[in-house]
């Protein structure tokens, strides 16, 4: 058996109040290990004054300041997408433990954890690549992470008038939207966003992005899949002059007149999936497909 000391960072979600018990057992499996373990100071603070569990850390961070051999997302896909936009470049491996619903992301049970640890101590895992979108606009970074590992959505802002979108790919001038919106995803977020509003399935590791608008004007308009290794250009006209840029959910507001320049960022999010997983199981149990819902 390895007997490695690691490092573990955690994330997790302060909204989820009645999920301790998943937490507690992370934590003891972990100190179980003599691991380090750091915990993101905001959900230190939540688990020590609100679920009053004694957590064994060697330390807190903020932000994006901490290293470790793995980091741990305790909660949703949600909580999974906000530790990625942390880990940013770093390339730390990612373990999701879903403390809800099944994730695509946050894919390991609670009754796994357990198994979990000590597959990563045994070597017992895979890693997973997973691409990351990056946005530009004129050659410099639009904000201070401007990355999405699921999908960056160019929307509306508070009234009830569409946005105008004229859309390039390499140069090469595809269409313009009249739509709500517009989502550029990875493989990773076509289970998102793209596919609440139609769009395709992908599976991840194909070297695609996914165009879906939001609510288009035109029912001619249909989603479209582009090499990753394109850019996508889009210049946006809006009657309130400016709009919004989400990235993973995290929003962003820009003019009116702006370009941004979408491509494939030079790094990957690394994923840790249990040996034997299958992103196809996953998908079945996911969508219910095959289940009798009468």
């Amino acid at each position: 058996m390895d007997k490695r000391k690691l490092r573990f960072a955690i994330f997790g979600n302060i909204f989820q109040t009645k999920k301790s018990a998943s937490i507690q057992k992370m934590l003891a499996c972990l100190s179980m290990r003599e691991a380090e373990i750091y915990v993101e100071a905001q959900f230190y603070r939540f688990l020590i004054n609100e679920q009053k569990i004694s957590v064994p850390a060697d330390g807190t961070f903020e932000d994006a300041c901490f290293e470790a051999d793995f980091v741990v997302s305790m909660g949703g896909d949600g909580t999974f997408l906000r530790a990625a936009s942390m880990v940013r470049d770093k390339q730390i491996p990612i373990i999701g433990v879903n403390m809800g619903r099944l994730g695509f992301l946050a894919d390991i049970s609670a009754e796994e954890i357990e198994h979990c640890v000590d597959s990563l101590y045994t070597g017992d895992y895979s890693v997973e690549q997973r691409a990351v979108i990056t946005v530009e606009t004129d050659g410099e970074p639009f904000c201070e992470y401007n990355c999405a590992l699921n999908d960056v959505a160019v929307l509306k802002r508070d009234n009830a008038s569409m946005i105008t979108i004229r859309t390039k790919i390499n140069d090469d001038f595809l269409t313009t939207y009249q739509a709500d919106g517009v989502i550029i995803s990875t493989p990773t977020g076509s289970t998102a966003y793209s596919l609440s509003n139609g769009g395709p399935i992908i599976v991840p590791g194909t070297n695609v992005m996914l165009i879906t608008a939001v609510a288009p004007h035109s029912l001619n308009v249909r989603p479209i899949v582009i090499p990753d290794n394109a850019t996508v250009a889009l210049t946006v006209e809006s009657r309130s002059h400016n709009f919004l840029v989400a990235f993973d959910g995290r929003s962003e507001n820009c003019k009116e007149g702006t370009t941004l320049l979408l491509r494939r960022a030079p790094y990957s999010v690394k994923v840790v999936k249990r040996a034997g997983q299958k992103y196809f199981h996953t998908l079945r149990e996911k969508m219910m497909w095959g289940a009798d819902v009468r």
